[in-house]
């Protein structure tokens, strides 16, 4: 289960805390529905949700608060449903996951934890340097693959393709399981370094095919709702497999992860609840929506 960080307490401060009026009526409803809204759940999730309550509170002829609760911990379960979905381990050996995403959201802290959690379930791990921007930005890999025990694959040069086909041959070479691929943070409105992502995308399918396998887009939570502008824009250029969603023992923006559901429904690989090694983890519907209200 989650523990109960900060991202949760913030969270049922704006809705737990709503269910403890004497009845239910038209105010209560207009406060989920403000409490929604600054939980960054946006407009369109926020209406789904409100009219699946009020559809359920009179078909089942809910009366007292605490049932309303318990209907909208359901209906936000039901909703996120679709975005809870295993990492398939078997789809190829190596297998090569490519991480993406902005600046700032969490990217290399976030392949290092997932480098721990793979090893926990037994697979060995190489790292590739493809962030050939940021400064300092291959020995913060190296740093965490030391935590690991884990290799890193880089270069020095500016050249992240060619760091990734050396990194994918690598692999191969030493029946490595997983390859996680770095790449240079970036904005969806740069489109110089989008299309060089998508290099980087095609150069990984020619050293293996039918690599990546899986292309991982990292957000940060307390982005709200441009979190979901990003979702669309590295979809459109890279056909994502998949999200991690950072930093969710810092913010009360975790319902972002509802506008994701209604308006673009990749899913949610994995979720990072603090800043240890160990706080990564796969994302579950039910314990997600009983975070969102409990």
């Amino acid at each position: 289960m989650l523990a109960a960080t900060s991202w949760t307490a913030r969270l049922r401060s704006g809705l737990g805390a709503l269910f403890g009026r004497a009845s239910v009526d038209e105010s209560l409803y207009e406060a989920l529905g403000d409490a929604l809204l600054a939980a960054d759940c946006g407009v369109a999730a926020t209406r789904h949700l409100l009219e699946r309550l009020r559809s359920r509170a009179r078909h089942e002829r809910i009366a007292e608060p605490q049932a309303l609760k318990r209907a909208l911990q359901e209906e936000l379960r039901l909703l996120l449903a679709p975005l809870e979905k295993p990492l398939d381990l078997t789809r190829g050996k190596p297998l090569v996951v490519m991480i993406a995403g902005v600046n700032g959201s969490g990217k290399t802290t976030s392949i290092g934890k997932l480098a721990k959690w793979l090893q926990a379930e037994g697979k060995s791990v190489l790292l590739a340097a493809g962030d050939t921007w940021r400064a300092a930005a291959r020995e913060q890999l190296a740093v965490w693959g030391a935590r690991n025990g884990v290799a890193v694959i880089a270069q020095a040069s500016g050249d992240a393709a060619a760091v990734v086909y050396d990194a994918a041959a690598a692999a191969r070479a030493r029946g490595i399981d997983v390859l996680i691929a770095d790449t240079a943070g970036r904005l969806p409105t740069q489109l110089h370094l989008m299309e060089e992502i998508k290099k980087v995308k095609r150069v990984l399918g020619k050293a293996l095919p039918g690599a990546p396998h899986e292309v991982l887009l990292v957000l940060d939570a307390n982005t709200g709702q441009n979190a979901l502008a990003q979702v669309r824009a590295f979809d459109e250029a890279l056909g994502l497999t998949g999200l991690v969603l950072t930093k969710l023992d810092g913010t009360a923006k975790g319902g972002v992860v509802c506008a994701i559901a209604r308006e673009r429904p990749v899913p949610l690989l994995f979720i990072g609840v603090g800043e240890g090694i160990d706080d990564l983890r796969p994302f579950a519907a039910a314990e997600f929506a009983g975070a969102l209200v409990d």
